[in-house]
């Protein structure tokens, strides 16, 4: 006999099919299982259902549906952020997948991109290169534009360009009501006030416009040693970033590699030390720069001028799906105490990758007339990924993650980087003062609560 709650989602299900039909994907269907599953496949979410639109008006008929049927709805483009959604039930929640809505417009005389809602990095790169232009862009190429920008975004090019929010110029979204609204400084700016930094809590972008950076080049690469040498590469990193100009945009890193046949022999099964990054200078003011990091003689040195596209590749990120957990504090500075903390504990197996990215400078300053989130309080981010391969890996890969990063607790902010916001954390320090605000806007625009965010406001 079924329950009352039972009888109540078959209804929800049949309202979904019925204005739907095969475009959404229910619990129980064959294809449930592949739609669900997020590029951080540590993460295992069951919503109630799964659709994928392939157009502005599908989002708007989904959106109308759902709603409809007294459920809720959590965009999603590619899942690389899923760990931030874990802490919502999603048992009343349609997932959107944005997979399919992609296509990016390049405007070269105003160097701006109309950038479809599930698009990747790699998308506006391919199609800005021909115009000598780039983006600010994350560190992987396969990172959804929306989901990095809209939660700040921290490049290569952050110290010199600020954040990636900064760059949004306008968003289009369906909300709540099931409208399609355009939210620019000249239209809805409430929202796009909210939008830039709130993302995913007022509505589904289907697409974005972003400004264009004007560099068909860059000067960017890595340095490689043995982790032997942590001790000694990260207090001259320390050193180095204290003194270099904004051009510089760099990150510390302690990567313990596992021997699998894909990577190159030279890493395979090895812990090592890499500074990476980019140069925003000529060629010889680079070299410059770059002398005393340079004298420490590392064992690889790819930094040379390469096409901007390019640049996703320096950071080496994980080209495919990787269960990983994560966790992140933002330094307000790097003494030495924090220097050998940082070299203590990365020596931790357990921690697939270890790191301090040096932001700062233009990252650092808010932006007039920019929106909820427009910098970060603080010149370091101490960053944390433990690979979690099996279920029952979560809990120690994020034991390791979280113990690496309270290491760091006498010498951190009351502030978070959005763009690496996993479940667990308190949203609040990275919304800071814009928090109150924040929830004004969403009582104005989703009274009900329709959308779940990963980062709820």
């Amino acid at each position: 006999m079924l329950s009352s709650t039972d009888i109540a989602l078959d209804e929800r299900a049949e309202k979904l099919r019925e204005a739907l039909g095969t475009r959404v994907v229910l619990a129980g269907d064959p294809d449930y299982d592949a739609v669900r599953v997020p590029w951080n496949v540590a993460v295992e979410q069951r919503p109630f259902a799964v659709v994928t639109p392939e157009s502005a008006e599908d989002v708007v008929a989904v959106v109308r549906a759902v709603t409809a049927a007294g459920l809720r709805l959590a965009p999603q483009s590619t899942g690389h952020a899923a760990p931030a959604l874990a802490d919502t039930d999603l048992s009343d929640v349609v997932l959107v997948r944005l997979a399919a809505l992609r296509g990016v417009t390049v405007t070269p005389e105003t160097r701006t991109a109309i950038v479809l809602g599930g698009s990747h990095w790699n998308d506006v790169l391919a199609a800005a290169a021909p115009y000598g232009l780039t983006a600010l862009h994350g560190s992987a190429g396969d990172v959804s534009v929306a989901g990095y920008s809209l939660n700040g975004g921290v490049s290569f090019y952050a110290r010199a360009h600020g954040l990636g929010v900064n760059a949004v110029r306008a968003v289009q979204m369906v909300t709540a009501d099931g409208s399609l609204v355009r939210a620019s400084a000249e239209e809805n700016e409430d929202l796009f006030w909210a939008v830039r930094g709130g993302s995913g809590a007022f509505g589904i972008v289907v697409s974005l416009e972003i400004e264009l950076l004007p560099y068909a080049d860059v000067f960017a690469g890595m340095l490689l040693w043995d982790a032997s040498h942590t001790p000694v590469v990260s207090r001259a990193w320390k050193d180095w970033t204290s003194s270099v100009p904004e051009s510089v945009t760099s990150t510390l890193r302690v990567l313990h590699l596992p021997p699998l046949p894909e990577l190159p022999p030279f890493l395979s099964g090895r812990s090592v030390v890499v500074i990476d990054g980019a140069v925003l200078e000529s060629d010889a003011r680079a070299a410059e720069l770059l002398l005393p990091l340079r004298e420490l003689a590392p064992e690889v040195d790819t930094f040379a001028r390469i096409p901007a596209a390019a640049l996703v590749q320096v950071h080496m990120d994980p080209p495919q799906p990787t269960p990983a957990m994560t966790r992140h504090r933002m330094l307000g500075s790097l003494p030495d105490e924090a220097v050998a903390a940082f070299v203590a504990v990365s020596e931790d197996p357990a921690l697939f990758i270890a790191e301090l990215r040096h932001v700062g400078g233009a990252a650092s300053r808010p932006v007039p007339g920019g929106g909820a989130v427009s910098a970060l309080a603080g010149d370091y981010v101490v960053h944390a990924i433990a690979v979690a391969p099996v279920p029952e890996a979560v809990p120690p890969a994020l034991a390791a993650a979280t113990a690496f990063v309270e290491a760091f607790e006498p010498w951190a902010h009351d502030a978070l980087a959005l763009t690496f916001l996993d479940g667990g954390m308190d949203r609040a320090f990275g919304f800071g003062a814009s928090l109150d605000r924040l929830r004004a806007v969403k009582a104005q625009w989703d009274p009900r609560n329709v959308f779940a965010a990963s980062n709820p406001v």
